[in-house]
């Protein structure tokens, strides 16, 4: 028989694991939020009568608790709880924050709960589950031995691959994400921005690059990212750098620190692979650097 458990704070995260581990055979014993209207709405998707805006009302129930609020409500939310006497003695107590470790949770353990992270390594833009967003990716999993095998049970359960990652390196682990993520967007913008001052309009600019893209992801998966790296710095090509930051600062002089900054730690990877000169390092980064 699967666990059960019981969701603190339903948003979009808590709202896809109510659904996801409903239909995997998890049975829920109540949800918790904030808002009384969300904690009804995440328990009418799953058919069940038990939710409340009073977090201890449902958790004392549950083998496993997910607390999903705000990342800064965690940790006040796990010790009232707590205070509350509301973990069942070796329950399993897990956040699903990127940012925070499972030390957070430390509060739950004055219950006899044992506590651990979860953090599906994809975006939820949305609440609406058509799909499930869990399928086929990597969940990274921290914390103590009893959470730890719980979370990878869970996370195989949902159809993603339970990943261990170091507590400590948490931090170092979510800025890598922001990079791969977040900073993916800023990029991509920056492209968008600079082709639109060949004539190509923004809303055609995506599509225009999309190939190029594809086909970048695709060498990376090939040969790893330092070896796919292309263009007029791999090739030690001086003057095409040095012109594109002439046309920047001229036409889209709120871009040039972006590209520059880019630029100056791509020649790095270029050095790495021994693919330029040290000649042509050093004067790529005197017209790259600030």
């Amino acid at each position: 028989m699967k666990p059960s458990f019981a969701i603190v704070g339903c948003g979009r995260v808590g709202t896809a694991l109510a659904i996801f581990l409903t239909r995997a055979g998890y049975r829920a014993v109540g949800f918790a939020s904030k808002s009384i209207s969300s904690a009804k709405r995440v328990a009418n998707r799953v058919r069940s009568d038990h939710f409340s805006n009073v977090p201890w009302e449902i958790t004392p129930a549950a083998d496993v608790v997910f607390i999903t609020t705000p990342d800064s409500a965690i940790p006040d939310t796990c010790n009232k709880i707590s205070q509350n006497i509301g973990f069942a003695e070796n329950a399993v107590v897990m956040h699903c924050s990127g940012a925070l470790a499972s030390s957070v949770l430390s509060g739950a353990k004055d219950c006899g709960a044992w506590i651990g992270s979860m953090h599906p390594l994809q975006s939820f833009a949305s609440a609406d589950c058509e799909t499930n967003p869990f399928q086929d990716i990597v969940v990274s999993i921290e914390g103590e031995e009893r959470a730890l095998e719980s979370a990878r049970e869970i996370s195989a359960d949902l159809g993603g691959r339970g990943i261990e990652i170091l507590t400590e390196a948490k931090t170092l682990y979510h800025a890598s994400a922001v990079v791969a993520s977040n900073f993916l967007v800023t990029l991509l913008d920056l492209a968008i921005r600079l082709i639109g001052e060949a004539g190509v309009d923004r809303q055609d600019a995506f599509n225009l690059l999309k190939p190029l893209i594809e086909g970048t992801l695709s060498n990376i998966e090939k040969v790893g990212a330092r070896d796919a790296l292309t263009g007029p710095i791999v090739r030690g090509d001086v003057k095409t750098v040095e012109k594109h930051i002439e046309e920047i600062g001229l036409k889209r002089p709120e871009l040039l620190m972006l590209y520059k900054t880019l630029a100056f730690y791509t020649i790095d990877i270029a050095a790495a692979r021994g693919a330029i000169s040290e000649s042509s390092v050093q004067e790529l980064k005197s017209i790259a650097g600030p």
